[in-house]
């Protein structure tokens, strides 16, 4: 006999942000929940115990046994799915699922949902304002910024969620309108085994998609089109008919949409490459998701980029200072090194932090001729100059302080000084905004 919603025991495992948004959730529906945490002291225990006082919690090493004692696990984004105790869990047959199917339950408007290894914040915040733009009442969150869970409203006519590999490890029913993997590089490779297996994760975001957003310039990205599923496409420099594209005549370069101009590159306030093809990513999405052309385009154009993400934080004697601190994998500061290339001068790159098991010797060949010299920090800094120094001097500092003190004593006028990690925060920082907070103040204190 099927349990009903009341009947169920379930565990929600992880108590952060999105641990406690399920505990919400859950019991508003009337459930029987209970939590645990490995951690002793986890970052939403405070709150839980003020708002439910009555909710069993458990801190500190996982137990198997108690685990099992549960018909239903709601595994944070945090928590691997191979922990031993949820996998107990799963073999006493416990139905183990994310905030997400919870989410996709009581959804009733439409899903876009973005993924990839770089981007995806950008892409969603930019989507979100297109839809706003429009009329229309969008609900923007999940990875970044408001949990999904607490996104729900029955006045929401469209949501739009980052997602990413941990959260889609854990859902099983997505079914979103719109759904892209905008590009895929290595990351989190210490949590995965290999590079098919972060790849499989991301690509679960297109389960039971409607339309499908395709990067042609990232084969990584592009799904099996399952029947049905409907396909829109975005490149630079791939005019062709239905494709979000990119092409230069003697005013410069265009956005284009089949055989059409959209926009011009130098009415946006984002600069790169890659924030270029964000945009082009966007209205594909926006058009999968049915919004107006016309709205987007002033969203666009009004957008001036996320914190953190090739920030200009001020030019001192000279040399542009840049935070590009969200950076946290390989492809990020390659996409970043890359935007900046074509510009006078070189570049002095701030790099460094937990790599997560990334392999650094693919920058070797875009900081070749274009960084200056590569200052390093954290816990992996030893490795960058072990795998890129024989492209580049490279010097060590103990601290963001001297590593913005070090590159500006080797920054030339014209240069600019970029911290684009290629790695984590947390082996020196809460998250990439603290990293990149220190960055500025330091900045500011030359």
């Amino acid at each position: 006999m099927a349990l009903i919603a009341s009947d169920r025991r379930t565990l929600i495992v992880g108590l952060g942000e999105t641990g406690l948004a399920c505990v919400r959730h859950c019991h508003g529906l009337g459930r029987s929940v209970s939590v645990v945490d490995s951690r002793n002291q986890p970052p939403a225990l405070a709150r839980l115990e003020q708002e439910f006082p009555d909710v069993a919690v458990r801190t500190g090493a996982f137990d198997p046994d108690y685990f099992r004692g549960f018909d239903e696990l709601i595994v944070s984004p945090g928590v691997s799915l191979e922990e031993p105790a949820i996998t107990a869990a799963a073999e006493a047959g416990a139905v183990i699922s994310g905030d997400i199917d919870l989410f996709r339950e009581a959804a009733n408007a439409p899903i876009v949902a973005i993924t990839g290894s770089n981007g995806k914040s950008t892409v969603t915040t930019l989507v979100g304002l297109m839809a706003a733009e429009a009329g229309v009442n969008v609900a923007v969150g999940g990875n970044l910024g408001t949990p999904a869970l607490e996104l729900l409203s029955p006045e929401v006519e469209l949501y739009v969620l980052e997602l990413s590999s941990f959260q889609l490890e854990a859902a099983t029913d997505l079914r979103p309108e719109v759904a892209t993997v905008l590009n895929i590089s290595d990351d989190h490779m210490d949590r995965y085994p290999d590079r098919m297996s972060y790849f499989r994760a991301k690509h679960r975001i297109f389960q039971g998609a409607r339309h499908a957003v395709i990067n042609l310039d990232d084969p990584l990205s592009q799904p099996l089109l399952n029947e049905g599923m409907v396909p829109h496409f975005f490149g630079a420099h791939r005019v062709d008919l239905d494709v979000f594209s990119t092409r230069e005549d003697e005013t410069g370069l265009w956005l284009t949409h089949g055989l059409d101009n959209l926009m011009h590159a130098s009415e946006l306030q984002v600069a790169g490459d890659h924030n270029i093809a964000n945009v082009l990513a966007a209205l594909a999405i926006g058009q999968a998701a049915g919004l107006p052309m016309e709205p987007m385009l002033e969203a666009a154009r009004h957008f001036t980029g996320l914190p953190h993400r090739s920030q200009t934080v001020r030019v001192h004697e000279g040399v542009a200072w840049i935070n590009d601190s969200k950076a946290t994998n390989v492809g990020a500061t390659r996409a970043a090194i890359e935007s900046l290339a074509p510009r006078e001068g070189r570049i002095v790159l701030i790099a460094g932090g937990d790599g997560k098991g990334a392999d650094f010797s693919e920058l070797r060949s875009v900081i070749s001729g274009r960084v200056r010299c590569l200052v390093v920090l954290g816990k992996d800094g030893q490795r960058l100059i072990d795998e890129l120094g024989s492209e580049v001097e490279a010097v060590k500092a103990s601290d963001m302080s001297e590593a913005v003190k070090t590159a500006a004593a080797i920054a030339e006028p014209g240069d600019r000084v970029l911290l684009s990690p290629a790695c984590s925060s947390l082996d020196q920082y809460a998250n990439y905004e603290a990293r990149g907070d220190a960055f500025i103040q330091a900045v500011e204190a030359l």
